[in-house]
Parts: C-alpha cells; sequence; structure tokens
C-alpha cells in the first residue's frame, strides 16, 4: 500500500500504569499499529513520576495520550483502577493532550504469552512486559478508532 504525506497524522502513544514500571508504547506515523518503546522504572517521588510520563508524551510529538485502565475481570474498580485514576488525573495537570482511557484486562496475560512464545527468560521478563501490554492497550484503542473512523 503507498502512503501520501499527507495521510500521515500526529501518532498515538499508550501507558500501562503500575506501581513500579510504566510501559510505554508508540503508534506508527498512519496509526495503523502499536509498537512496544521503554518501560519507565517509576521512583518514589509521584509527581517526579507524572512529569516524567507527560515529557515522554511531549518528547513523541504524539496527538493522544492512551491510559489502560485497570479493573477486574467482571469490569468492576479495584484499588489499582484508584491508584490508575489518580495518576491520570495528575497527568492531566502537566500535559494538554488530550487522554483516552482504555481497557486493559488481560493485556499483561497476553504480554507474558508474548514473551513464552518468542523464548524470553523469565528473569528478563520484567524488563519488557509492561511496555509490551501498553502496546497491546493502544492496539485496542487503534482499532476502535479505526472502526468508529469507517476503515
Amino acid at each position: 500500500m503507498w502512503y501520501n504525506i499527507g495521510m500521515i497524522q500526529k501518532r498515538a502513544i499508550a501507558f500501562d500504569i503500575g506501581d513500579k514500571r510504566i510501559g510505554v508504547a508508540i503508534s506508527d506515523p498512519f496509526n495503523e499499529y502499536a509498537m512496544p518503546c521503554e518501560t519507565y522504572f517509576r521512583t518514589r517521588s509521584f509527581w517526579t513520576d507524572v512529569e516524567a510520563i507527560a515529557k515522554i508524551a511531549k518528547d513523541r510529538g504524539v496527538g493522544v495520550i492512551v491510559c489502560g485502565m485497570p479493573v477486574n475481570f467482571d469490569g468492576t474498580e479495584s484499588v489499582q483502577t484508584v491508584k490508575t485514576r489518580d495518576f491520570i488525573e495528575a497527568l492531566k495537570t502537566k500535559t494538554s493532550l488530550p487522554i483516552v482511557l482504555e481497557d486493559e484486562r488481560f493485556t499483561t496475560m497476553q504480554a507474558r504469552e508474548t514473551q513464552i512464545q518468542g523464548g524470553v527468560k523469565r528473569g528478563d521478563r520484567k524488563k519488557s512486559i509492561d511496555s509490551i501490554a501498553a502496546s497491546y492497550i493502544l492496539e485496542g484503542y487503534l482499532l476502535r478508532e479505526k472502526k468508529r473512523n469507517g476503515n
């Protein structure tokens, strides 16, 4: 498929927000697919972490931030849902980019399965599992946007 320069859009970035790590994934320039990026290792400072995540989004020049929302399997909220929501509310004070919430159920399990199938050793999985999960979060968002736009 051929693309022209007018088809390039602002990329989307996704964050899988955890207590210890935040996985990062970004879309391609055409918002067709998601690519895992780095894993941000959290500090002990909530606001340092919020500012670092806002800076990652700014530095990547994205047009939208997608944040995974952890909920229980039955869709109810958990303690982690509240923590993530608090982080997102703080992030909104550090960026003017729109922030979209995306259900992240099963994304970590999918990421773990991807690592196992790829032969990643157990000791090395923590390095990339969160960014892979973020890519699944972003894929869900991109697919929904594609359907919404009739593509």
